[in-house]
């Protein structure tokens, strides 16, 4: 499974690039106002900036909900760099987006993603990526990791190309989850991330180790 950074800052894209574990980089609009980044020209630079840093792929999210206004926004992103994917979301005017880029070779990321049938047209309309919330359909009682299987086996299935990029990761015990189920791609924050480094009995034995250690010198 690939593991992406959900997130705007720099500083936290260059910590998780340099454990030489990061796949990818995911964004929205919401984490770029985070970073206090507005205005076209500093969002794109920002974006190339963060193109920059990793090899993998960037989900760089349009702010139109209109189809025309995704395709030309979509088209402006894709040109910062290669390795640029454009995030859509999973609406009537996103389909149809992700289609028209597709036909013009411009990789898309189909997101807010919240049951198997959204994830289905996404695909079929030529996603390169779709992306399940599973955080906040827990928080509504239904089972976000369940629906990443479901997807994953129906993809499977089908053959179909499309990637499953596990989204709205809430803790570490979500990451783990999503690679018994067979994610293509999961995108968490930094905290999570280092998160999965952690363990009770690492902890506790490391410093047992240094304490037996110190005896030696």
């Amino acid at each position: 499974m690939k593991i992406f950074i959900d997130t705007a800052n720099l500083d936290q894209i260059k910590e998780a690039e340099s454990l030489g574990i990061l796949d990818g980089v995911t964004t929205n609009p919401s984490l770029m106002a985070k970073e206090g980044i507005s205005g076209k020209e500093a969002i794109r630079n920002h974006y190339l900036q963060i193109a920059k840093m990793v090899e993998g792929d960037v989900s760089a999210e349009v702010f139109s909900e209109k189809f025309e206004d995704m395709v030309k926004e979509g088209e402006e992103l894709a040109s910062i760099k290669s390795n640029i994917v454009v995030k859509i979301p999973c609406t009537k005017d996103g389909i149809k987006a992700i289609k028209a880029l597709k036909d013009k070779g411009i990789r898309t990321n189909c997101t807010l993603i919240f049951n198997i049938g959204q994830a289905m047209l996404a695909a079929k309309a030529g996603a390169s990526y779709v992306s399940p919330f599973i955080g906040r359909l827990d928080d509504i009682g239904d089972d976000g990791v369940a629906l990443i299987g479901d997807i994953v086996a129906i993809f499977k299935n089908y053959n179909v190309p499309t990637l499953v990029l596990a989204a709205s990761i809430r803790n570490n015990l979500h990451l783990i989850q999503c690679m018994q189920v067979g994610a293509d791609v999961a995108t968490a924050p930094l905290a999570q991330i280092l998160g999965l480094l952690k363990h009770p009995l690492t902890e506790s034995g490391l410093k047992t180790f240094m304490e037996d250690a110190s005896k030696m010198k």
